[in-house]
């Protein structure tokens, strides 16, 4: 039984923005996050924690990406996400120079 035609998206660039943010974005903004945190509080113990929960934030925002209608908002909200962290990042480093 084919699928239904209304639920498929026969455009390339719709997937293509859906499936780089899934995969690209959602590295970006799990990476800075931990670093933000790393910045904030213990190193080690961020970073190695960061291993498992790296991971299971990826992969969470890998399924609302694809949730998302437009690939290109989801973006955008990645985008700001991740530069908001790096924002955190550089007041963590510059803050809390004494550990």
């Amino acid at each position: 039984m084919p699928a239904n035609s209304k639920y498929l998206n026969p455009s390339f660039w719709p997937r293509f923005t859906k499936i780089t943010a899934a995969i690209l974005g959602g590295y970006f903004v799990s990476v800075t996050f931990h670093l933000a945190l790393a910045s904030w509080f213990s190193r080690a113990d961020v970073l190695i924690t960061m291993a498992f929960t790296g991971f299971i934030l990826w992969v969470a925002l890998m399924v609302i990406a694809f949730l998302a209608k437009s690939g290109w908002k989801i973006w955008g909200i990645y985008i700001l996400l991740t530069l908001l962290f790096c924002l955190f990042i550089y007041l963590g480093q510059t803050y809390n120079t004494a550990k």
